[in-house]
């Protein structure tokens, strides 16, 4: 007498990818925006401005995200001397990334701030043309903008995936409609900054106005995230409270 055959499983593969696979983004996604500083604006009752300011990185980090670009605007500004505005630029950030190694500080942030630095600095020193310090800034806005917005086409939209993590939910908020339309808006908000910062900026890259586009670029960057953020997590709060977690 044969063995009885083990039933066959009919079930798709496919059906269970796509949530493991979100599952796997979203705690991604919220382990880097916890260590970013997000998670104590997450805990805080009050979204004040000592705790926004923990969320940006602190005054070291502001300084740290404006010095090199706003130190670049005013050399290039005074002296027209390309290579004495980079130089001076990337030295800031060299400078804030070896006090961290000293210090033992997180340093994948002012890291991340120098290669970029470094690479932009290259870049226009190699093509002799100032404004191309700021392509990979250019770059960078465009695939920020192109990955939030495929995320709310794939209805997986990221500020839902970081909220959920935040919140202690994971993606269980997918089950609820109106969350998923809110996270759909507020990751819309955030591609919408970035696209934002390429249609301003680049008219000024192509015209070569390299003063206004080192302006611009400082004037777009903080003033123009930390709103947005507080607002973003003022409604995501809202919203738990409105519609609690399911998880």
């Amino acid at each position: 007498m044969s063995a009885p055959s083990e039933p066959e499983n009919t079930s798709d593969p496919g059906k269970n990818t796509e949530p493991e696979t979100a599952d796997a983004i979203a705690q991604a996604l919220g382990t880097a925006a916890a260590r970013s500083g997000l998670g104590a604006l997450a805990q805080a009752d009050q979204p004040n401005g000592k705790v926004l300011l923990e969320a940006m990185g602190g005054i070291r980090g502001i300084f740290e995200a404006v010095l090199p670009g706003l130190l670049f605007l005013v050399v290039y500004t005074i002296d027209q001397n390309l290579p004495l505005a980079l130089g001076i630029s990337v030295g800031v950030a060299a400078i804030f990334t070896v006090l961290r190694l000293v210090q033992k500080t997180p340093v994948s942030s002012a890291l991340g701030g120098l290669i970029a630095a470094g690479a932009s600095a290259v870049l226009a020193l190699v093509t002799n043309r100032p404004e191309d310090n700021f392509v990979l800034g250019f770059v960078t806005n465009g695939v920020y903008a192109a990955a939030l917005l495929i995320s709310i086409a794939v209805r997986w939209p990221v500020i839902g995936l970081i909220a959920g993590y935040l919140m202690n939910e994971g993606t269980a908020w997918k089950r609820n409609a109106t969350k998923r339309r809110v996270f759909a808006i507020l990751t819309f908000c955030w591609a919408g900054m970035f696209l934002l910062r390429l249609a301003v900026q680049l008219p000024l890259y192509l015209s070569g106005n390299v003063e206004w586009l080192a302006a611009t670029k400082l004037i777009m960057g903080i003033p123009l995230y930390a709103p947005l953020l507080i607002l973003t997590w003022l409604v995501v709060r809202a919203l738990y409270r409105k519609i609690p977690s399911e998880a």
